[in-house]
């Protein structure tokens, strides 16, 4: 019996150092061989450089050239949109337009009678604003029915306010026109790409395919990155016009019941209840 267990004893341990020495070999051999195909494989995890070189940055001029021919136009008409929001912001301030400090001050010495049509006219030669050709449209017809007082100031609010929405159109038309040069770009520049892969001598290859729609993409981006802030300046400036409009139109009205014969002959009416009563 001893003898039985010393010979399974001496067999165990031979058994235990060749498996200790084949799974030495087996590392020795494999794990070389495992690092080197980790580090080039693609799911792999790169160092700094290798992952520099796997994510390639751009600027912001390639990206444009990347988006092929359509985004020249794209880039005008950002230009133009600039130019235009610039003029349009100037153009449209409020004491430009329809400046309190004159308004306030021409109602007040037309209603006291201290200006008469003359005075009054040549005042509003002077002034350069909107509403001051608005208020001397009104002024020629002073002493005239309402109705024809008003259709005067009607008829020159409307012309001011043409003026006013002038080149709101070319906003609006970028704003319309820029995501139509990306979607054309994008469509031009995916047909490029799969062209390419058609002749390509490398089929299957994803990232040749990938490459050519992610350059056609770009000139949809470029598209929208200009007409979204054009469509914001066209909201804004609209609702400004129709502000400084209404204004205009209220301005006016005032006059129009200052100046018209039913103002004129309803403040000589009161005036002489004034007297009288003073007399009295």
């Amino acid at each position: 019996m001893k003898r039985l267990l010393r010979i399974v004893r001496s067999a165990t341990q031979r058994l235990d150092r060749t498996m200790v020495v084949g799974v030495g070999a087996a590392c020795a051999t494999w794990l070389p061989a495992a690092a080197a195909w980790a580090q080039a494989a693609p799911g792999g995890l790169p160092d700094e450089a290798a992952r520099g070189d796997l994510i390639p940055t751009k600027n912001m001029f390639d990206m444009l050239l990347a988006g092929g021919p359509m985004s020249v136009p794209i880039v005008l008409a950002s230009f133009v949109m600039l130019l235009v929001v610039f003029e349009r912001g100037v153009s449209l301030r409020r004491r430009r337009v329809v400046p309190r400090l004159f308004v306030e001050r021409f109602l007040l010495q037309i209603r006291e009678g201290a200006l008469d049509r003359n005075d009054a006219l040549d005042r509003c030669e002077v002034e350069s604003s909107h509403i001051a050709r608005v208020f001397a449209a009104a002024l020629r017809k002073w002493g005239k029915p309402a109705v024809e007082v008003e259709q005067a100031v009607l008829d020159e609010g409307e012309r001011t306010g043409n003026v006013l929405r002038r080149y709101l159109r070319v906003i609006n038309g970028v704003a319309t026109v820029c995501p139509l040069f990306g979607l054309l770009g994008t469509v031009w520049g995916m047909m490029e790409a799969f062209n390419v892969i058609a002749v390509s001598s490398a089929m299957g290859r994803a990232e040749l395919l990938a490459g050519g729609i992610s350059g056609a993409l770009v000139s949809t981006a470029a598209g929208l990155f200009v007409a979204i802030p054009a469509l914001i300046f066209y909201l804004y400036f609209v609702g400004r016009v129709d502000r400084l409009v209404m204004d205009i139109d209220a301005y006016g009205q005032e006059l129009v019941s200052l100046i018209s014969a039913e103002g004129l002959e309803e403040r000589k009416i009161g005036r002489s209840a004034i007297h009288r009563r003073k007399a009295a």
